[in-house]
């Protein structure tokens, strides 16, 4: 069993900063990539960021210079540090690692819950 449990989602005015946390917990014998995804409603889940097991980074072109990723290996966790936010920002934003689990050491993709941010104007 393998758990993403995603915080730090809430309300905030557009130019303001929201700091995301994601944690992976379980079986867990090795996590490779992370990311942070989002879904506005009637629109189709979108990449936001993601990161490689080395630092490797990558991010969709709205949030480039606004957002960060990072993740802390010795925790299995991934932080998105949203600053400047836009009204276009609001959405779910679902926390995802690709890993491979202790029980059998085959390769699995998890999502976690999702964690609502919302930007008012």
């Amino acid at each position: 069993q393998v758990q993403l449990v995603e915080s730090g989602g809430g309300l905030v005015q557009a130019g303001g900063s929201l700091r995301l946390s994601c944690v992976a917990s379980g079986s867990i014998f090795r996590i490779n990539d992370m990311g942070w995804y989002r879904q506005a409603p009637g629109k189709q889940r979108e990449l936001v960021a993601g990161i490689t097991s080395i630092g490797v980074t990558n991010y969709a072109e709205s949030v480039k210079g606004r957002f960060t990723i990072s993740r802390d290996n010795a925790k299995n966790t991934v932080y998105l540090q949203m600053n400047s936010l836009k009204p276009e920002d609001t959405a779910v934003y679902y926390c995802n690692a690709d890993l491979i689990v202790s029980t059998n050491f085959r390769k699995y993709m998890y999502w976690g819950q999702g964690t609502q941010v919302t930007v008012s104007s």
